[in-house]
Formats: C-alpha cells, structure tokens, sequence
C-alpha cells in the first residue's frame, strides 16, 4: 500500500490517506523522477496545502519517492472527495534555476556543489574524489544541473543521480546490484528495439586555433554500414586531450541511445534504475545483461505493475 505526506518549510507534515491510483518513475538523470497521485479527501481545502512544498511517498516502511510538489487538485462528486497531485524529484530544483556566466580558473567538485548545488536545498549524500578541472566555464542561462552533469559527467566520466530520499550521489563507479529475469519472473509484456536513426559513426572535432582537427569513429557501427558524421568544433583554447574526450563523448552518448529493452512485470517494486538485469527468456527468445535507465510503477484499474526500460 503507497501513502505519502506533504512537508512545509518548516517539517511539518500533513499525511495523507492510502493512494487509491498512482504513477511513480524513476530515472538515472533528466528527466527527473516523478510522481502521481489520487487519494480520497473529504476534509475540505486545508491551511496546510499552501505552505506544502515538499511531497514523500512510502510504501511500508520503504520510502519510493522524496520530491517538490508541482501541483495538487481538490474535487468533490457525488462519489465523494478526491485529492490529486504530482511532484518531481529534487533534481527539480537545479533543473528550474538557471546559472550565471562564470569562467573558473581551476573548478573542483566543492566548488560546484557550493556555487550551484547546496543554495537550492538539495541534499549532498556520497560524493567521491572527481578530478578538478581547467578552465571551467558555464555558460549564462543554463541549469544548474547542466553546471553539474558537464563537470561530473563531461569531463569526469561520473553520472549524477539522486536516491530515493532525495540526496545528491555523485561518486565514480556504476550503482546498483544485479536482478535476473526468467520464466519464473512473471514478465507480462517484453519488447527490443535497436534504433539507429541518430547513431554516430563518426565525429571530427576542429579546433579553432593550433591542434587542427582530430577523428572519433565507431568502426563497429561503421562495419554494420552505418553512415553518420557529425563536426564539432571546440573553443581555441581547449588542449588536444580535451578535444578527443569531447569526441568519444558524443560518440558514446549517442550509442548509448541505440539499444532498448523494456519488461512489465507484476507488483509495485522491481528494481532501480543503475541495477543490472541479467535477462534469459525463452519465449520471446531474449538473453543479455542491461543496465536499468528507468523504471515507472503504475497503480490504475488494471492492477499493479512496473515497467523496466534497460539499455
């Protein structure tokens, strides 16, 4: 049974009845974690609803989601009270604040979450030891979580994510355990998708001043006849390094889209996204190891279920 709780400023906290319908997603990063809502209310419209700012869901004693009301709807019927709402995850208060134009000369990881993370409330859990970084600029009107992810995820190779509580991890290595999926799993729905609309095959970095420019291919795409070359071209200042990662980089992102494999199965909880699901299925014939992007649990009329989207 899913419950939850608003929050005001201050801690206090309002509960709410069992949710009769609900829809919890979870992702890795953008965009961010969500939920919806309904429950019954007869209650009237209470002084607590104005100064809500925070929404919680739990189930049992596990808590599934910790995020920023977005929104919420009393309606009254002849069947009775509802109360309906939706937040998003606390990646939400970085993707809504927009950064000033700064140049660093020298950027650490204290460094952003002190400028552009901490101010907007958000909770730092597991942070490790990223490389600071050179010549650091954000550029005027993007999110803070862009400051973040370029930095992290750029130029340190380490995906930003938020947990269940709503606090910040960003540590190197992948997170997660291992699930396995079989005959005995109960999946009700699976479906494979290979897209290669989009997919690089080849990325030629230019650089404005001295170092010329430099060739990134995915010769394993391009042996498959894959015919897809992008040009980017880097600021004068950036070091031969710095333009064979932002190369790689693209390269790599845009394969990383390439792949998808989406389970449903039964119950409200399956796995997180970051965990591995070792998959060996017979009918319809599908085997391999992938990493979970996102997971979306569902409560409506057709009962309970999760789907699994891996790639």
């Amino acid at each position: 049974m899913m419950r939850g709780y608003l929050l005001n400023a201050r801690g206090e906290r309002l509960e709410l009845p069992p949710f009769t319908s609900w829809r919890l997603r979870r992702t890795g990063g953008v965009p961010c974690d969500s939920f919806e809502g309904e429950c019954p209310w007869d209650r009237g419209v209470e002084p607590a609803f104005d100064s809500a700012c925070r929404l919680v869901a739990e189930e049992g004693a596990e808590r599934r989601f910790t995020g920023v009301l977005d929104e919420y709807e009393l309606s009254w019927d002849g069947g009775g009270g509802r109360l309906s709402l939706s937040g998003r995850g606390l990646a939400a208060l970085l993707l809504d604040n927009q950064a000033a134009g700064r140049d660093y000369q020298v950027a650490t990881l204290e460094d952003i979450l002190r400028e552009h993370v901490r101010p907007y409330g958000v909770p730092v859990g597991r942070v490790g030891n990223l490389a600071a970084v050179t010549g650091f600029s954000v550029a005027a009107g993007s999110s803070q979580w862009q400051v973040l992810y370029d930095f992290a995820r750029y130029h340190n190779g380490v995906q930003p994510r938020f947990d269940v509580w709503g606090s910040l991890q960003v540590a190197p290595g992948e997170p997660g355990g291992l699930v396995r999926v079989d005959r005995r799993t109960g999946v009700t729905g699976v479906s494979f998708r290979d897209k290669r609309y989009g997919v690089y095959s080849e990325i030629l970095v230019q650089d404005r001043g001295r170092l010329g420019s430099q060739r990134v291919a995915q010769e394993g795409f391009i042996a498959q006849g894959g015919q897809c070359r992008r040009v980017f071209t880097m600021p004068g200042k950036s070091a031969y390094q710095a333009m064979r990662y932002s190369g790689q980089f693209q390269l790599d992102r845009s394969q990383e889209e390439r792949f998808r494999v989406e389970l449903t199965v039964p119950g409200s909880y399956f796995c997180e996204p970051g965990d591995r699901v070792a998959v060996e299925l017979d009918r319809p014939a599908l085997r391999g190891t992938w990493r979970v992007l996102e997971t979306e649990g569902i409560l409506d009329g057709k009962g309970c279920r999760v789907k699994v989207t891996m790639g």
